[in-house]
């Protein structure tokens, strides 16, 4: 019999080498995923980091100011980055929140959330007396308008009534004058006594017309007297409503926010180091 040695199959060696390929990319792989979650745990802030950023924010956000009002417009923002300071800090695996601080916490959010509701109230306020001032300046320019245009009126009336009188007087003056030059004789068709009747009459007449352009002219200055005390009377009065709304306005002008915002923050301060001190004190 001839002896043969066996020969290992090239397939058989080709899975012998995957085999050992596949141990090397899982040691590799385990080494990396180690690696890796090395850098996650770097990456998550030890708990002294995370009470000083999260003290410092509060104080940031407790000193915010609102540039412009209406300010109830930046409420929700800053609720918003409220909550997310505190959802960070909590969710910190070193910090362990326990129950009396998130008991705390819900109560400093609900109160400032309820002050906030309040301050938008005042805002909707603040934004009603500004839509009647605005109405009230209106009010005062149109009544200035008014009055110079009822003045106008007025002097237009009084200048063509006054023509006409004057005009009138002025016709009578003539005939007057026309009486003053006819001549007369003892035997004629027009005598002295007839002459003297007619310059009577005639001069009534004028002395009648100038006393009626006399007295167009007092009720027409009565009138324009009237005219602008009335305009006086409704010009003060809402001079006085305008004055009154703007000292209004001006005083709720500013962010009364800010105080309770700042008190709401400093509370949560207190929390946090109450926080640390349990922990303190159970270790």
């Amino acid at each position: 019999m001839t002896y043969r040695p066996q020969v290992k199959s090239p397939r058989s060696g080709r899975g012998h080498q995957k085999t050992q390929h596949d141990k090397a990319k899982a040691r590799r792989d385990k080494h990396f995923s180690g690696r890796r979650d090395a850098d996650e745990e770097d990456t998550t802030p030890s708990k002294d980091q995370a009470v000083e950023k999260t003290l410092n924010s509060l104080r940031g956000l407790g000193s915010q100011k609102f540039a412009l009002s209406p300010f109830s417009q930046y409420y929700d923002d800053w609720l918003i980055n409220l909550r997310k300071i505190l959802s960070v800090f909590e969710s910190n695996p070193s910090v362990n929140a326990d129950d009396k601080f998130i008991d705390e916490r819900s109560r400093i959010l609900a109160g400032i959330e309820s002050e906030l509701v309040q301050q938008r109230l005042g805002d909707a306020k603040l934004d009603e007396k500004l839509k009647i001032l605005s109405e009230k300046n209106h009010l005062l320019g149109k009544t200035d308008a008014d009055y110079a245009a009822e003045t106008r009126e007025l002097k237009r009336k009084r200048n063509a009534e006054i023509e006409n009188l004057a005009k009138t007087v002025s016709d009578l003056e003539k005939q007057l004058d026309e009486v003053n030059k006819i001549k007369t004789s003892l035997f004629g068709v027009f005598s002295k006594k007839a002459k003297a009747r007619k310059q009577a009459e005639a001069a009534a007449k004028v002395t009648s017309a100038n006393k009626e352009l006399e007295m167009a002219i007092q009720n027409f200055a009565v009138e324009q007297e009237k005219l602008h005390d009335d305009y006086e009377k409704r010009k003060q009065a809402i001079i006085g409503e305008v004055q009154l709304l703007e000292r209004e306005t001006e005083e709720q002008d500013t962010d009364n926010s800010l105080q309770y915002r700042q008190a709401a923050c400093e509370s949560l301060i207190e929390a946090v180091n109450s926080l640390l001190e349990r922990k303190t004190q159970t270790n």
